[in-house]
């Protein structure tokens, strides 16, 4: 009992009981007029759904009478796009116009209904109700029938009309595939952002702990004091870093040229050796000229390559490759290889770097090479 009663405790039983009654108090005035000619209000309809915008209204009324909270992802927001978006608002105007026509008449004439019958009930004889008249008790018991009927003409035809507004006014098939497309682009830039975040911030910690333990060990004064000069250094470039990352977040509409570019590898060079590894860099060709993604992507990539350097083999002598030339970017660094690397190339930093090469069209390759630790990237410019 308890169960069937607790539609009357809802808020959306009532606000969607104002939607249906929502059409009439524009078509009430025309009965009032001429109640001889009902079919105008419907054929008014037609030409109104085919106007672009009605969609939208329609969707938000919806949205917020029809749902609780005003929340379904089943009624999008954004008016129609094709024709076939305003046709089914066409027929959604027509279905809401038929319900809210039933939902009044139900209003009015049940509850009149039940008040005839308690009026009989109590012994009042009227020219409604020819032939020879009932008892009054017969009277009482029907007296609940019309306040049930109600119930159930509210409850059932505010169902009714949220079943056929996700019917009519939910998204069609482009709606549908925008809406993917929409999806997939903010799933990608947040993979980007977590890569950003690891790459930066896991290659200043990297270098801290390496300097921070070298430090610890080398019992010199002047070199403790380079290793907490490289330290703040590289901490500034990671609070810079992160800052571009986090300005990505809050801005959604921030170029992404202030992001690092391979014009800035020097700062990765020397932060590399502040580390105590000896780098042996040669940068050739006009790095100037490599459009900006493949710049920013190719100094991420040099920046986990790097990082992966200093995390597994420690301050080892690294040499580092950067070329243009013939319309492609190609970075390649090598190091000793450490003991024990039989699990080399599973981690996620140099997942990290054949995904970014992937996305770009290019191709990374890492591996045992002659004694060494070789990663080479190749990037197409064109």
């Amino acid at each position: 009992m308890v169960r069937l009663l607790r539609p009357l405790v809802r808020g959306t039983t009532y606000t969607r009981l104002l939607h249906l009654w929502v059409p009439m108090l524009f078509v009430s005035p025309w009965f009032l007029i001429d109640d001889t000619t009902l079919w105008v209000p419907a054929v008014a309809a037609v030409p109104l759904g085919l106007v672009a915008g009605v969609r939208g209204g329609e969707r938000v009324q919806a949205r917020w009478l029809l749902t609780p909270g005003g929340a379904d992802p089943v009624l999008p927001e954004g008016p129609s796009v094709t024709w076939r978006d305003r046709l089914r608002t066409v027929v959604w105007l027509e279905v809401r116009m038929a319900l809210g026509w039933l939902t009044t008449f139900a209003c009015v004439w049940l509850p009149v209904t039940g008040y005839w019958l308690v009026r009989l009930a109590l012994g009042e004889r009227t020219g409604t109700f020819a032939g020879e008249p009932a008892p009054h008790w017969a009277y009482g018991l029907l007296v609940p029938l019309p306040l049930l009927a109600l119930y159930a003409v509210v409850v059932g035809l505010g169902a009714v009309v949220t079943a056929a507004a996700r019917a009519l006014l939910g998204p069609s098939p482009s709606e549908r595939l925008a809406a993917l497309e929409e999806r997939t682009e903010q799933l990608l830039e947040r993979t980007r952002i977590a890569r950003e975040l690891h790459d930066s911030i896991g290659h200043a910690l990297t270098v801290a702990v390496v300097q921070a333990g070298a430090a610890r060990t080398a019992g010199d004064p002047e070199f403790t004091d380079r290793a907490l000069a490289a330290i703040e250094e590289t901490g500034r470039a990671a609070l810079a870093d992160l800052e571009r990352v986090l300005g990505v977040l809050r801005e959604s509409g921030r170029p992404v040229s202030a992001r690092p570019t391979l014009t800035d590898a020097d700062r990765l060079l020397e932060s590399a050796r502040a580390s105590g590894a000896e780098v042996d860099a040669e940068l050739t060709g006009p790095l100037g000229s490599v459009p900006g993604p493949m710049s920013r992507e190719g100094y991420r990539i040099l920046q986990e390559a790097l990082t992966n350097v200093l995390r597994h083999a420690g301050a080892v002598p690294v040499v580092v490759r950067v070329d243009v030339a013939d319309a492609t970017l190609g970075l390649e660094i090598r190091n000793p290889l450490p003991a024990g690397a039989a699990d080399a190339g599973r981690g996620s930093g140099l997942r990290g770097i054949r995904e970014r090469a992937a996305l770009l069209g290019g191709l990374a390759r890492a591996g045992p090479d002659a004694g060494d630790w070789r990663v080479r990237v190749e990037l197409p410019l064109r």
